[in-house]
């Protein structure tokens, strides 16, 4: 089977061709052309195009190409799972997606700018999504400082660390404020809106956050204040789940009962039935 998508490719584009090669046609040919050329040369070729808009295989809602092939394909796999979100996020520029996204992103735009060759560079990257998934279905609770050496190095720098604590730098508090402003709105920030803001490198701003908001990633957190504000919202009004999903950002209700399930382990109507219950219980 041929597939067919837009020339010098960096991460999706790579990515996707090695999920069709090891997850769903071994035999695979990846053909990159001029992105105007992609829709005639598949027809000429009798190729499936992806990763264009207007072709079926394709960004849809906040997921990228990679997401589509994992739900056209029905690829039921926690490694790919998570291989998925840190591509949605180099891929979308969303580095709160997960905190590899801005190492995978600083690794193809290199290989990009060095390998002029886009078969090459699929070589190359095959290689490297071979070492991600077998990282994300076997290796990503196992930390570089699990060594008795390197323990003992963490140890100390640690124990520096709490004997010489630095107050929290000044762009913490700006971004707090700036998130407590969103409260009132959708919390439609993004960790690129709030780096641009804030002026600080995005890749910084998403490796040092943790450290001053509640040891959560930003995008966990945001989802966290988006729950929060949720779950107000349930205990307090009777506004129906499609209202509250639109207050709270998310993009629709399915979406938003999806992430409140997995937050509180309820869904939105049972929670809010359980809610009522405990007050009528307690008067």
């Amino acid at each position: 089977m041929k597939w067919i998508t837009r020339e010098r490719p960096k991460i999706d584009r790579i990515a996707c061709p090695w999920l069709i090669k090891r997850f769903i046609d071994t035999d695979a040919e990846i053909i990159y052309v001029p992105f105007e050329q992609v829709l005639l040369k598949a027809k000429e070729l009798d190729a499936i195009p992806f990763d264009l808009p207007g072709v079926e295989y394709s960004h849809y809602d906040d997921q990228c190409t990679f997401d589509y092939f994992l739900k056209k394909h029905k690829l039921k796999d926690e490694g790919l799972d998570r291989i998925a979100a840190i591509i949605r996020g180099a891929d979308t520029d969303r580095l709160e997606f997960a905190p590899q996204a801005a190492g995978l992103s600083a690794i193809f735009l290199g290989l990009s700018h060095n390998i002029h060759n886009d078969h090459e560079l699929l070589e190359v990257g095959m290689k490297i999504y071979d070492g991600l998934y077998t990282w994300a279905k076997h290796l990503f609770n196992q930390k570089h400082t699990q060594a008795p050496v390197e323990k003992l190095l963490l140890d100390v720098y640690h124990k520096y660390l709490k004997e010489g604590k630095k107050k929290a730098p000044a762009w913490t508090r700006e971004l707090r404020e700036m998130i407590q402003d969103q409260m009132d709105t959708n919390m439609s920030i993004s960790l690129r809106q709030a780096s641009d803001e804030l002026e600080i490198n995005p890749a910084y701003l998403s490796r040092e956050f943790s450290k001053y908001f509640d040891n959560l990633s930003f995008g966990d957190y945001i989802r966290k204040m988006r729950i929060d504000k949720a779950i107000s919202f349930l205990e307090t009004t009777s506004y129906p789940l499609t209202e509250i999903a639109y207050l709270t950002g998310f993009s629709d209700q399915s979406h938003f009962t999806r992430i409140f399930k997995k937050q509180t382990g309820e869904n939105p109507s049972a929670y809010r039935k359980i809610s009522r219950k405990g007050k009528k219980d307690t008067k």
